[in-house]
């Protein structure tokens, strides 16, 4: 069957001299893996090679879920191209797509995750070197990070101590984070899970009230980015291959 859909490269692997296997996240279909054939020749269907971040119009033909699709057209539309120009904004983006693959399945469509995908992508691209670029992006990641977990059902608790219910305040003399919990956990609670983390009251005063995000410092920022890596390790399992990039010392 022949399937009409707007797509996000998010990964692209070499399959012959000619060929290509990429994941798509698309917006009515979800995520499809799908055979490009003659993708990298100078005069493809696909107008050239395709890259991670590839956006568009495509068609591919599904017979079953459990085989590759083919794509049979792609209508790019113009990428994000001062994503190259700036590493660490780049590597956010990576890093994104990687979760992205790794907390989603196939043909489990999420229109509002690939609007806010999308919408991180051309926030970024529009950023430009200056010398708030990394806090900047460190605030989209953040906001998509948070995005994505609520979409697929994993949203942490930031408003209250998962423990006991107690609401979250600024005069919790201390405040934990705790993965295997999914939220804080204040000072009464915190000897019962013993993969909690100390946060700070700031960092927890950001996530209790998303909209202080974009005001934060890049302090606070890479607190945050550090507790949301422990959380998707800890989901995962594994530590996302990108994270090395993003977390600063």
């Amino acid at each position: 069957m022949l399937t009409k859909d707007t797509a996000i490269c998010i990964r692209a692997l070499d399959y012959s001299e000619t060929s290509q296997i990429v994941t798509f996240f698309t917006k009515a279909t979800g995520k499809i893996d799908a055979i490009a054939k003659g993708s990298k020749r100078p005069k493809s269907a696909f107008d050239g090679s395709l890259e991670v971040f590839s956006y568009g119009k495509i068609v591919f033909y599904d017979s079953t879920k459990e085989k590759l699709a083919i794509l049979t057209e792609f209508q790019q539309q113009p990428g994000f191209t001062h994503l190259a120009n700036n590493l660490f904004a780049l590597n956010c983006c990576l890093f994104g797509a990687e979760l992205l693959n790794n907390l989603t399945n196939e043909h489990d469509p999420h229109p509002q995750l690939f609007d806010n995908f999308l919408q991180f992508l051309q926030n970024t691209n529009e950023i430009r070197d200056t010398l708030h670029a990394s806090r900047d992006t460190l605030v989209l990641l953040i906001l998509f990070q948070l995005a994505l977990l609520k979409e697929v059902g994993l949203q942490p608790i930031l408003n209250a101590c998962v423990n006991c219910k107690t609401r979250y305040g600024s005069n919790w003399p201390e405040v934990y984070f705790s993965s295997s919990a999914n939220g804080l956990i204040c000072r009464d609670c915190e000897a019962s899970f013993t993969d909690k983390i100390r946060m700070t009251q700031t960092a927890a005063n950001c996530l209790n009230n998303l909209k202080s995000i974009a005001d934060a410092d890049e302090k606070t920022l890479n607190e945050i980015e550090k507790i949301l890596v422990y959380h998707f390790t800890e989901i995962l399992h594994r530590p996302p291959k990108m994270a090395k990039y993003i977390l600063k010392p």
